[in-house]
């Protein structure tokens, strides 16, 4: 156990804590919403710090990143929980088996150990992914300032809850992220996976505010959120926001307690895209799709095929110096 950051003593062996938007209140012996930070005589403890419970090198395409490094590697990891009970999580067995088990297992390994791991591997950047990295925030900022004094970067993978503190207090040592934007319905946001929507869309903007790279996956489910109606008014979101921010659009698979669904139509992800750069967004992706020509990076500006991609293989790059061959336009991203 570690005592955790970003928690307040109310009074009575209660605590409020600050780490995610939840901002759960806890009595004492209670965990919160996470079910992996719990209140110990008033003092707030984070119960995964250093238990490792998942970790493999993965193509950085895969988290996905298009616009950070492509072609590199990271050293992907996490640690059980999350503060999200999404319906259709694909990582179910790990993110929920402190809610659904009431376990909390993994490895006992240093920070230290794992940018030692990473190195090892060349890979250009750690990865905190596969659960929501913010309920082991204590663990990833460790590891995080490590890996900058070694030169390697660092990226989450969220659903986009953390708070301004936290995330301001990670941004010296965190150089990107790729935000889940499950819907544009607040009701759906409940629904799937017991948040709410307009917390989702601040800490967005607090990423791009903060100057962190950003990409956003959307996960089209159908007859959930794969109305013409609700993906443009995510695509205008995000231009809102910025519109050189990547947005994938990624295909459903049945999983967790959405089995009864079916996979997503490509003829929908293709309806996602179309809608995407007609609103003005510069780049966007179709996801779980490989061979259909929705991965690759195409010039904003004159169309040109630039990098071109199969599932998260990078079979050409014809970016040089951040620049298209074709027009000279600048690509948006870090690392080409």
């Amino acid at each position: 156990m570690k005592q955790a950051l970003f928690f307040e003593k109310l009074g009575d062996g209660r605590v409020k804590c600050y780490l995610c938007r939840h901002h759960c209140v806890i009595d004492d012996g209670k965990k919160g919403i996470c079910r992996v930070r719990e209140n110990r005589s008033g003092t707030l403890y984070s119960l995964v710090y250093k238990k490792l419970i998942s970790e493999n090198i993965d193509p950085i395409e895969k988290k996905p990143f298009f616009h950070f490094f492509p072609g590199s590697t990271a050293f992907s990891v996490a640690t059980a929980g999350c503060n999200f009970r999404c319906l259709n999580c694909q990582n179910y067995e790990i993110s929920q088996l402190p809610k659904d088990h009431d376990q909390i297992v993994g490895r006992d390994v240093e920070p230290e150990k794992i940018v030692g791991d990473a190195l090892g591997s060349h890979c250009k950047s750690i990865a905190y992914t596969y659960t929501e990295p913010t309920i082991f925030f204590e663990y990833a900022y460790e590891i995080a300032k490590i890996a900058s004094q070694k030169a390697i970067k660092n990226v989450f993978v969220t659903n986009g809850y953390i708070t301004r503190e936290a995330l301001a207090t990670i941004k010296p040592y965190l150089q990107a992220a790729n935000i889940d934007l499950k819907s544009f319905s607040s009701e759906t946001y409940k629904k799937l996976c017991g948040a709410r929507l307009e917390h989702v869309l601040d800490c967005i903007r607090s990423y791009k505010e903060m100057g962190i790279w950003i990409e956003i996956t959307t996960l089209i489910i159908p007859e959930i959120n794969d109305s013409e109606h609700e993906l443009r008014q995510i695509a205008g979101f995000i231009k809102s926001v910025g519109p050189e921010i990547p947005w994938h659009v990624s295909r459903f698979y049945p999983k967790y307690r959405l089995i009864e669904k079916s996979p997503t139509p490509i003829d929908t992800l293709r309806m996602a895209r179309d809608i995407g750069l007609e609103v003005g967004l510069r780049y966007v992706y179709e996801g779980n799709v490989p061979g259909e020509g929705g991965e690759n990076t195409y010039c904003y500006k004159c169309k040109k095929v630039l990098i071109k991609r199969y599932g998260y293989q990078i079979i050409e790059n014809n970016i040089i110096d951040l620049k298209c061959p074709a027009c000279n336009a600048t690509i948006d991203g870090v690392g080409f």
